[in-house]
């Protein structure tokens, strides 16, 4: 097919899970019901946070975040999802699907500096305890986080001008959300190759840098934590500190699959697959894991339902 370029184009086509039209009932009913449960459990995460005085902490301020990051995760997907579903409408402007890829970005790059700034949370509170106060306070808080929403705004608005300029040889999306990888498996044969060195560099500086900063704080905790006498410091030492590690694991476990791999072996079909993982399920799943993991915020949650 013959490069078209993106001003003669009147919108992409998202093939979403068109190729299994019987599973689009129960898909769209997947998605609905996940949906809600993303809405529900992170807003009572965030009032929670909110109306418990005892949850007002550095630590807990971040889960908060985290929340409202992972609701307009899934709102930047799930809703244009459930209406291509219900309606079977595959088009998507073109304005539309750069708005979605400028949104997903800057939240799915939040998600994983919010993961970040708590696992440096979680090494000044187990290996600097007498000094936590002083380093993680409310305006330290407060000043890493409007440092990473200012550094996703700009690596979201580059990396939506960079896809946006190219010059695409097909409008056929074969996904449900337009995302880097497949409007890069678009771009023409002569500047692919250039995309994927700028998007490889890109995703090291969003996922591989994070990753490391959160396994070089995890390295220290646990040398920390061991050195701990009793068994029953170190239980509710390491209690603190898994229900991070766990979201930790389901977030980069699929990103690092989804974003950091030869574009010559990219599949659809699994792309689809670990996407539904990566950025509908993992969000969802998050406030669920703190609550059951974490006895202040169980305790919190007692206490809401005992006054109510």
């Amino acid at each position: 097919m013959e490069p078209t370029q993106n001003k003669t184009i009147s919108g992409f086509i998202l093939l979403g899970f068109s190729d299994v039209p019987h599973l689009l009932l129960p898909l769209f009913s997947f998605f609905l019901v996940v949906y809600v449960l993303c809405i529900a459990g992170n807003s009572f995460m965030i009032m929670l946070i909110v109306s418990q005085p005892q949850l007002h902490t550095t630590m807990y301020n971040l889960m908060g975040n985290l929340a409202f990051v992972d609701v307009c995760f899934t709102s930047t997907i799930i809703p244009w999802s459930l209406y291509s579903l219900l309606f079977r409408d595959t088009h998507i402007s073109i304005h539309g699907c750069f708005t979605q890829l400028f949104l997903f970005v800057a939240v799915a790059s939040m998600e994983g500096y919010l993961l970040t700034i708590m696992a440096l949370d979680r090494y000044c509170a187990v290996c600097l305890p007498l000094r936590y106060l002083i380093i993680m306070n409310s305006r330290t808080c407060i000043c890493l986080l409007a440092f990473c929403w200012i550094i996703v705004f700009l690596q979201s608005t580059f990396y939506t001008v960079l896809t946006s300029t190219q010059t695409f040889c097909s409008w056929v999306i074969h996904h449900y959300f337009c995302d880097v990888p497949v409007l890069m498996k678009l771009a023409c044969s002569e500047i692919s190759e250039a995309l994927q060195i700028v998007n490889y560099t890109i995703v090291s500086l969003i996922i591989v840098g994070p990753v490391l900063i959160i396994l070089g704080s995890y390295v220290l905790i646990i040398r920390a934590v061991l050195a701990i006498q009793t068994s029953q410091g170190r239980s509710k030492t390491f209690s603190t500190c898994s229900s991070h590690l766990t979201m930790v694991i389901l977030l980069y476990s699929t990103s690092l699959f989804m974003y950091f791999r030869p574009m010559s072996i990219y599949s659809p079909t699994y792309d689809r697959v670990i996407s539904v993982v990566s950025c509908v399920i993992n969000p969802t799943l998050n406030p669920f894991i703190y609550s059951l993991r974490n006895k202040d915020v169980k305790n919190a949650v007692r206490r809401s339902l005992k006054y109510k």
